[in-house]
């Protein structure tokens, strides 16, 4: 018999998007959640099983209590912005089910599995690496000692570690989590700024292969080999979204970087453009225009681009593996073939200094995407950013336990002898405002607003929103 087995994104800061399909677990500027990918996939393995995603539910703790009471298994993905709040959820629902078998999943968890545990003896084991069969042998009763990819604690209560998991090679083997979102969620619940709303968004492949020092998926769980669905696994599952969810408007690729393979990529959007979907993705600002042609031909309408910083130094420092002089190029590319950009950065990496956030400031003025996302420097543990900032003392132990505040917001967890806490911090305010208070861009947004009663009534919500979060942010 299959253990009933409850996944749960628990309740946590109001508006924190900590999901598994989060790069940044923190409250965004504007209403912001990302599909729960990562435990969409096992709760599709397992029959009889629900996924629970609390926050953009705004299911309470009382509320996810209650429904808990009809399962025997809980899996609770956590991070580390949110693990002590997950970890009183996890006592919580230990007290009230003393029976209830509760295990974590995450990056978090994956690279201090011990530690995790010691946190408290409400939870029973901790799945490490791609969790997808770990997860199901558990359901399926199997004794811990014979489950690879665990870190349990034993009836002794010893800490036990078992031996990793192998990668997973065949990824047409996992079924649709799409299926999972028609079950359990309600895909209205999930915003992104830039996206279309309503929107699905799903992997077609897991691991990148470039060496980002700060990127934390690739160096915990998903690793740096791209191991990829076959071409007519994503089209069927994108048919699939099309007959189920006839009210999306856009299906978004979350690959690490989805163009790292670009025959795959171009075959999987002319399969696209035969369907007659709108689809975004991640990219590499180093996509030829040939094949951004191909894309932009067969439905691709933006791409979500870590440009990080506008110098070069910090781009090498970070194992970025692009130019500077790359990026503008396929920059300008993108704007010659109407491809929309919504360009991330980064603030407070190494190297930074004030004069170099000056620069990706004008950088990000000059290339001009569409819009842009701002996020600051974020040492998670089991990166070489983490390391590298403890060992040169740009993290103290007592800033480690920071990354966003009481109320979830990110903070600037490191600093340097040159540049402290604040003037990194505050920077993120200023990138903002000198970015989007220009007369070509409120020109250029005034403009989308003025196209659609639909886009205006969504713009002048996330300008509130935007707003606020700044006040938040000094709160």
């Amino acid at each position: 018999m299959t253990m009933k087995t409850l996944f749960l994104q628990a309740p946590s800061f109001e508006g924190f998007d900590g999901g598994a399909g989060s790069r940044y677990q923190a409250k965004r500027e504007i209403r912001s959640f990302w599909f729960p990918t990562w435990l969409a996939q096992p709760a599709a393995m397992i029959p009889g099983s629900r996924l629970l995603d609390a926050p953009p539910g705004d299911v309470s703790v009382e509320e996810t209590l209650q429904v808990a009471a009809a399962y025997a298994l809980c899996v609770i993905h956590t991070s580390t912005p949110s693990f002590p709040s997950d970890v009183r959820m996890a006592e919580l629902l230990k007290a009230r089910y003393p029976q209830m078998l509760i295990g974590m999943v995450g990056a978090k968890v994956a690279v201090e599995p011990e530690e995790s545990l010691q946190a408290s003896t409400a939870v029973d084991f901790v799945a490490r690496e791609e969790f997808d069969y770990t997860l199901t042998e558990v359901a399926e009763g199997r004794p811990f000692d014979e489950i690879d990819g665990i870190t349990y604690r034993s009836g002794s209560g010893q800490i036990v570690h078992n031996p990793d998991r192998a990668m997973i090679e065949d990824m047409d083997a996992l079924p649709f989590v799409s299926e999972v979102y028609k079950r359990d969620l309600r895909i209205e619940d999930y915003f992104i700024g830039y996206l279309k709303h309503p929107y699905v968004s799903l992997y077609t492949g897991r691991g990148c292969r470039s060496q980002c020092t700060f990127c934390l998926w690739p160096q915990t769980v998903g690793g740096h080999r791209y191991r990829t669905r076959s071409v007519a696994s994503v089209i069927d599952e994108v048919r699939y979204i099309q007959q189920n969810f006839p009210q999306v408007q856009e299906i978004f690729f979350d690959d690490d970087t989805f163009t790292d393979d670009r025959p795959r990529a171009e075959e999987i959007a002319r399969g696209l453009g035969k369907l007659g979907v709108t689809w975004s993705c991640n990219a590499k600002a180093n996509v030829p225009y040939e094949t951004l042609k191909v894309l932009h031909e067969n439905g691709l309408r933006l791409l979500l681009v870590g440009y990080e910083s506008g110098d070069q130094q910090i781009l090498n420092n970070i194992k970025k593996g692009l130019k500077i002089e790359a990026a503008r190029k396929f920059t300008a590319d993108c704007h010659k073939l109407g491809i929309v950009i919504h360009g991330t950065f980064i603030l407070g990496l190494p190297g930074e200094t004030k004069e170099t956030i000056q620069k990706t400031i004008h950088f990000a003025k000059e290339i001009n995407p569409h819009t842009i996302q701002v996020s600051l420097a974020a040492p998670y543990p089991g990166t070489f950013l983490y390391n590298q900032a403890k060992q040169e003392g740009w993290l103290t132990d007592e800033d480690e336990a920071h990354l966003v505040n009481d109320r979830g917001v990110q903070i600037s967890p490191m600093s340097y002898p040159h540049l402290n806490h604040t003037e990194i911090f505050d920077s993120v305010e200023l990138m903002y405002k000198r970015f989007y208070f220009r007369a070509g861009k409120i020109a250029e947004i005034t403009g989308e607003m003025l196209k659609s009663t639909q886009m205006m009534k969504r713009r002048l919500r996330e300008g509130v929103e935007f707003v606020r979060f700044l006040r938040q942010r000094h709160g």
